[in-house]
């Protein structure tokens, strides 16, 4: 295979991330990457590095809306609007998704019909998808003739128990798509092949961040996860509920019911509280940022303890459930920003698994990146592995282009 210049794009919910890679015969070499955040605010972040991790431009520019933001993007691949960034001819561009939602469940080329079907499905990923539309449609239109490829989340996650992705609701809701489709997939993609060729049978990795999941895996497919229809369910997140009761999300739609008019109305306003408005942020009432949380607590911030006790008791809890699921474990890896950098997360979340064959070594646990944190003798290893969403794109992306020039000569 020729050299290919892929361009990746990962969009969150409040930014925009975006790397260019060189795709050759089994080599991947990042090229540039660069991350517009802050989207929704007059105080953003707009910064690219070459390829050893020297800043080209580091702005703060506002970014009152994605297409302000992804301009920016536009402007820095298309040249000329920032001098020292160089950026190849592309041949293709991936694209992150957390959900197609149930008709688009494979990795695959991206036309105006396909963003058509996945954008009927915004509600099962409503802070990630309208954004990552957005994007695609801008691609297809100021890219024309590079192809475009769209690589799921889901996708990762196709491989659950049924017993695990339907949900006990009644077969009209479950018949227009609803069930759990998991999210971080990419993540959890990576890891695995970060493990190859010695991936563990049983293995559970914990994505721990802003967006926060765990996910049960046998032989290196995923039999089980904890987001479910959205990332809003499974773990306690930044500003996310996790798991809750349903009769307390009826008696918050009430209570909004008395100042809201229309069903739609009052039906965003919980979305609002639900996905943006709770878990770290909602409990301690400070922030959604675990080392501001962390600092409170020197401080002596009772809330802020709690909402930390809550976050690492609730991902204890899917371990444990995960080791039964699984029969045993063999490897458990933290990955996602406090997974890699929290010390005292990772170390309250094993305190006490001794008994499920997990105990971590308190020195070797003093580590931010990658390692290996489990005591000697520990039944289980304990991991630190970042996770390579980038270059799985990259690798579905030129496989995808594989099979098309496969399918052309036939």
């Amino acid at each position: 295979m020729h050299s290919l210049p892929v361009l990746v794009l990962n969009s969150g919910s409040s930014s925009i991330k975006f790397a260019v890679y060189e795709a050759g015969d089994g080599a991947r070499t990042q090229l540039l990457e660069g991350t517009a955040d802050g989207i929704g605010t007059d105080q953003g972040q707009f910064w690219i590095k070459d390829a050893v991790g020297k800043k080209l431009t580091d702005e703060t520019p506002a970014l009152p809306t994605r297409a302000e933001a992804f301009a920016l993007v536009e402007q820095a691949l298309r040249g000329g609007a920032f001098p020292a960034v160089e950026v190849p001819e592309l041949g293709a561009i991936g694209h992150r998704m957390v959900s197609g939602g149930p008709t688009v469940v494979e990795n695959q080329r991206i036309t105006p019909e396909l963003i058509d079907e996945m954008e009927k499905y915004t509600a099962f990923a409503p802070l990630h998808t309208p954004i990552a539309i957005y994007i695609m449609r801008e691609a297809l239109r100021l890219f024309p003739g590079v192809p475009n490829f769209v690589c799921l989340d889901s996708y990762f996650h196709r491989t659950i128990a049924p017993m695990a992705a339907r949900m006990p609701i009644p077969e009209e809701y479950a018949a227009m798509g609803v069930r759990r489709y998991g999210a971080h997939g990419l993540s959890y993609e990576s890891i695995v092949h970060q493990l190859q060729p010695r991936v563990p049978e049983r293995l559970i990795v914990a994505h721990l961040g802003n967006g926060a999941s765990i996910s049960a895996i046998w032989r290196g497919a995923s039999v089980d996860t904890s987001m479910g229809l959205t990332p809003t369910g499974g773990l306690i997140s930044g500003t996310r509920t996790g798991d809750i009761d349903p009769g307390v999300l009826l008696f918050i739609l009430r209570k909004i019911g008395e100042q809201k008019t229309g069903t739609a109305e009052a039906a965003n306003e919980l979305e609002r509280v639900a996905a943006k408005r709770a878990g770290l942020l909602g409990v301690s009432g400070l922030s959604n940022d675990m080392r501001d949380l962390r600092q409170a607590i020197k401080a002596g911030d009772k809330e802020a303890r709690l909402a930390v006790d809550q976050f690492t008791w609730t991902v204890k809890k899917w371990i444990g459930a995960f080791v039964a699921e699984l029969g045993g474990v063999d490897m458990l890896v933290f990955t996602g920003g406090i997974g890699e950098n929290d010390i005292d997360s990772r170390a309250e979340i094993c305190a006490g698994l001794d008994a499920l064959g997990i105990v971590l070594d308190a020195e070797r646990n003093k580590v931010r990146g990658a390692a290996v944190i489990s005591a000697e003798g520990s039944p289980a290893e304990v991991r630190v592995i970042p996770p390579a969403e980038e270059l799985m794109i990259v690798n579905h992306v030129v496989r995808l282009m594989g099979s098309e020039a496969v399918g052309s000569r036939q």
